[in-house]
């Protein structure tokens, strides 16, 4: 799925930013790794993990359609928008409430809600074209992102039915990507040519850039403060996770993988993601206790 147009990875291509990223200095941290893919899917992702240990994510099937699905234990359910050209599923609260997004036949994208068997459109404020439903905590809040008329993104807080719009000062687009128990928001933005990454507690922006990496992306955060990144090289050739943990950052490599990244973490020491084999795909899932 790495050409996939309605993924979540799809979204430092929309950007176009040219990127260049470095873990090398990260210390060592010990990762114990599992492959989680869909029986019969040609490509899987892990989008999110609750602290139940249900996860979340986004399946191609053979006819190279992509299906938001829910994992508990070993079992696989398909989660269909209705009447949707696909969809995918990007976090899962401890209520088992799941967010993501459906694509029309066009490719226009809306955000949404599941939960208790029922959906419900998060088509983003006032004015919005398109929007993606990306983190959601255990009190209901959602985070996400937006386009508006002239093709921009913003990122985006939901509660209840009140809307604040989130944008890096400073920034070209910024897209809100999780949200932990404490309403600390994790977020990536472009700046200039660049990709770089904000920690918002409500109140202020924090920059939060992986350490020698030219530009990172924060994906999720959980209870403790640990946030999950992506960072990519400047022709998007290569992925590379990275933990912050405890005031360190670690590269999250699953083994003899081409590409690894990191995508939601729970309060457990369980982060999420894919990798790759090689840089062409298949997206295969992985699951990483810490």
């Amino acid at each position: 799925m790495r050409t996939r147009s309605n993924s979540l990875l799809m979204l430092g291509l929309v950007l176009v930013f040219m990127i260049a990223a470095n873990a090398a200095d990260a210390p060592t941290l010990t990762f114990k790794f599992t492959t989680v893919n869909v029986s019969g899917a040609i490509a899987t992702l892990l989008g999110g993990i609750n602290n139940a240990g249900v996860i979340v994510g986004e399946y191609e099937d053979k006819t190279k359609v992509v299906h938001c699905f829910k994992l508990v234990g070993s079992k696989v359910t398909t989660i269909n928008y209705p009447k949707a050209a696909s969809d995918g599923c990007l976090h899962i609260n401890s209520d088992g409430a799941i967010v993501g997004f459906w694509e029309n036949s066009t490719g226009i994208s809306t955000g949404f809600l599941y939960q208790d068997g029922e959906f419900t459109d998060i088509p983003g404020p006032s004015g919005a074209k398109s929007s993606v439903a990306y983190g959601i905590n255990d009190s209901g809040h959602i985070v996400g992102y937006y386009t508006d008329s002239k093709g921009k993104y913003h990122g985006f807080l939901k509660k209840g039915t009140t809307y604040t719009i989130l944008n890096v000062p400073g920034a070209a687009s910024t897209l809100a990507t999780g949200i932990n128990n404490a309403g600390d928001i994790v977020m990536y933005y472009g700046i200039g040519a660049r990709i770089a990454s904000a920690l918002y507690n409500g109140e202020s922006y924090k920059t939060i850039n992986v350490p020698h990496a030219a530009n990172s992306e924060a994906r999720d955060i959980n209870s403790t403060g640990d946030i999950v990144y992506e960072i990519l090289n400047s022709s998007f050739a290569h992925e590379e996770g990275v933990l912050f943990h405890g005031g360190e950052y670690y590269t999250v490599d699953y083994p003899k993988s081409a590409t690894t990244s990191g995508f939601g973490i729970n309060d457990l020491s369980v982060l999420v993601g894919l990798y790759q084999t090689k840089t062409d795909g298949p997206d295969q899932g992985f699951k990483a206790t810490y």
